[in-house]
């Protein structure tokens, strides 16, 4: 993948990250949550002080062709009753669990839905 491709790609998924807050927040203005550009330092998602109190959250954006999660979600899914919300909870040695959940459900839980 050429370098200018893969930026467009990353920024595409900070973009809609970036939109999916001001959705699911719509109190938010469109400068309170804006799309760090590639090649910048810093958080991928910079959140303004009335954001930062909505969403309290460092984020980090990665888009990867391919990522061992999906598949530790797939199995979750596969097993997760009709209607509930599967996720994975993964550890590594020596590092805390992390958990694995779809983007737009965190969000909505996030906000409290």
């Amino acid at each position: 993948m050429k370098p200018s491709s893969a930026k467009a790609k990353g920024r595409l998924h900070q973009q809609w990250v970036r939109d999916l807050i001001l959705r699911l927040w719509t109190k938010l203005e469109p400068d309170d949550v804006k799309s760090t550009g590639m090649g910048q330092g810093g958080e991928d998602i910079q959140l303004s002080p009335a954001a930062r109190k909505l969403v309290p959250l460092s984020i980090e954006c990665k888009s990867k062709a391919k990522f061992a999660g999906y598949a530790f979600l797939d199995q979750a899914a596969a097993n997760a009753p009709k209607g509930f919300q599967p996720i994975a909870v993964v550890k590594a040695n020596r590092k805390n669990p992390i958990v694995i959940v779809d983007a737009e459900y965190f969000f909505k839980l996030l906000k409290g839905r």
